[in-house]
């Protein structure tokens, strides 16, 4: 743990503490603490500096900590290592990068800021600092590369229940990877894989899971209000994103481990809020018009077209035709 970290722990957004105490706490000199917490600031993390004084956190301010984190985990790998930035392109690159040395199964990454983050189909999702938890999870599987088509659809029931948990409400699904409150998107999911095509095996897996915990208006522009919100916005409660993070990581590791009995799809299934719906999906390169009539045992999405043919899409896009949304999504 770097000193800056240390200074970080000893911080809350309620009262001051001297640089004075921070120095003898943590044994280093007055400068070096003063020197840390300018670079804290320049990396986005909101510290309040009051001479004679000393240091607190914006009020409000949520610091992600690993020290909570590896306290309320409960798992065998996911959270094997932990790091945390104040700021990156997207936690699923870093991760990637990461790949590409030898890693530990089950490493975190979690940044308070993504001047970069991606969502499917090549979109940004916005991650502005202090307002939600961009996480991602690097692992290697035993498992084939047929069956992890599932693995965006189980991490989606894993953090659809964390949601539910946490903040005692009831999330919906719309297929693939996105998940609704309030007839708005709550978080996104992004699955990256590496195949070893002379194995036909998987090198390796990120998933990649992006949260609006905190106020929507606060933080994302105008014209995203009407589409997105928060789990503050739609249930009134400020959720830690250290135990959120801690959280998912549990319910993920146990999705994850019991993903290959299937038992996950209905809970997919109850969840989801696109079935019965008129959706617009790509057929031979064009956009066409069906009904979203069931989500199959391989996570796959079943529509039928006006001339009785039904597809299974277990990639792409389903967009929900306006005029036929439901209350829930």
């Amino acid at each position: 743990m770097t000193n800056k970290d240390k200074i970080c722990q000893q911080l809350n957004d309620k009262e001051f503490i001297t640089g004075t105490v921070l120095a003898e706490r943590l044994g280093i000199t007055r400068s070096f603490v003063s020197k840390s917490v300018k670079e804290l600031q320049a990396d986005g993390v909101q510290i309040i500096t009051k001479r004679q004084h000393g240091y607190k956190f914006a009020e409000g301010y949520d610091y992600l900590n690993k020290k909570v984190i590896k306290e309320n985990l409960k798992t065998k790998y996911i959270g094997s290592d932990i790091i945390i930035l104040n700021s990156v392109e997207s936690t699923n690159n870093y991760a990637k990068q990461l790949a590409k040395s030898e890693f530990t199964n089950g490493t975190i990454i979690i940044s308070d800021n993504q001047t970069g983050g991606k969502g499917r189909m090549g979109r940004r999702f916005f991650s502005p600092h202090n307002f939600g938890l961009y996480y991602s999870v690097l692992l290697k599987p035993d498992i084939s590369i047929e069956l992890s088509q599932y693995i965006t659809a189980c991490a989606a029931v894993a953090t659809a229940e964390t949601i539910d948990k946490l903040g005692d409400t009831e999330t919906q699904i719309k297929w693939v990877n996105d998940i609704y409150l309030g007839g708005k998107k709550l978080v996104g999911i992004l699955t990256e894989a590496s195949i070893g095509f002379e194995e036909c095996s998987l090198d390796y897996v990120v998933i990649g899971i992006g949260i609006n915990v905190f106020n929507v208006k606060k933080n994302l522009p105008r014209e995203l209000f009407n589409v997105a919100t928060s789990i503050e916005d739609e249930t009134g409660k400020r959720i830690s994103r250290s135990i959120l993070a801690a959280e998912l990581s549990n319910n993920l590791e146990k999705r994850l481990d019991n993903m290959t009995t299937g038992e996950f799809i209905e809970t997919y299934r109850a969840k989801s809020c696109i079935m019965g719906k008129k959706v617009a999906v790509s057929r031979n390169g064009k956009e066409v018009i069906g009904t979203a009539i069931d989500i199959d045992d391989k996570a796959s999405l079943v529509v039928q077209f006006d001339d009785g043919e039904i597809l299974h899409l277990n990639s792409g896009e389903a967009r929900i035709i306006p005029g036929q949304i439901s209350t829930f999504c």
